[in-house]
């Protein structure tokens, strides 16, 4: 019982996590619901960046590849290796998964770092990357929890919860809270390099406006990029555990 509790307390932290908040926020209300409109907003424009750019392309794709086509594959080749190595043999069904959340971060931090979200006004709030909301960070980590267990669940089935009584029995707890820190750490992680990358940028351009804040930015480029790369190295970690039942 004292592993139950403790697993749903655990649980119920995300949806703590939820209610925090930097400053003020836009709220669309829709029936019963309070929707966080800005995140939305910037989440929608960093989604059709990223199809625009997909479809820009790929639409004459040539045998020998140049421009645009060549760097997407340049980039379907790197998330390719990675899966890879992290997974092993089996790798090929995520790949879009690994994928997508590699370019959907790395894009949202980008767009942090690199658009002037502040200067589009909002009735309340103001807009910033969706990776500097706690809530998208969240959804993220917890799409990857539900992607290893369904990895672990199809490949093994029922045996699969074999993993929480080994080496030992003794293990238990510790290994059932194990899969409620992981999406924790990767949330936190991810939230809270860019919300700080961005508030250090705020306070440095306030303060002297013209040369300090530059080699900041060109770090926060550099920094954002790691954390899209840490985040999918880990998720594919992950996924590659649930597969072979080794940590």
């Amino acid at each position: 019982m004292n592993v139950i509790s403790s697993s749903i307390r655990a649980y119920n932290v995300f949806f703590e996590i939820s209610a925090v908040e930097v400053g003020q926020h836009l709220y669309w209300q829709i029936g019963g619901l309070q929707i966080h409109g800005q995140v939305l907003i910037t989440s929608w424009i960093v989604i059709g960046i990223l199809l625009v750019s997909v479809i820009i392309a790929v639409r004459n794709l040539q045998t020998i590849p140049a421009g645009g086509q060549n760097f997407f594959e340049y980039i379907l080749e790197f998330i390719r290796d990675l899966s890879k190595t992290q997974i092993g043999d089996e790798y090929g069904p995520w790949v879009p998964f690994i994928g997508t959340m590699f370019l959907f971060i790395f894009v949202s931090n980008w767009s942090g770092a690199l658009f002037p979200w502040k200067i589009i006004e909002l009735p309340h709030g103001e807009l910033a990357a969706p990776t500097n909301d706690i809530n998208t960070t969240v959804a993220l980590a917890l799409l990857t929890s539900v992607a290893y267990f369904y990895a672990g669940l199809s490949k093994k089935g029922l045996s699969y919860f074999e993993k929480y009584i080994k080496p030992t029995p003794i293990l238990l707890p510790i290994n059932i809270l194990e899969d409620f820190t992981k999406p924790l750490s990767l949330s936190f992680r991810l939230f809270g390099n860019i919300l700080a990358d961005e508030l250090v940028v705020v306070v440095l351009v306030s303060l002297v406006p013209l040369i300090i804040p530059i080699p900041v930015m060109l770090l926060g480029l550099f920094t954002s990029g790691i954390q899209a790369l840490i985040f999918a190295t880990l998720a594919a970690a992950y996924i590659g555990e649930s597969m072979e039942g080794h940590h």
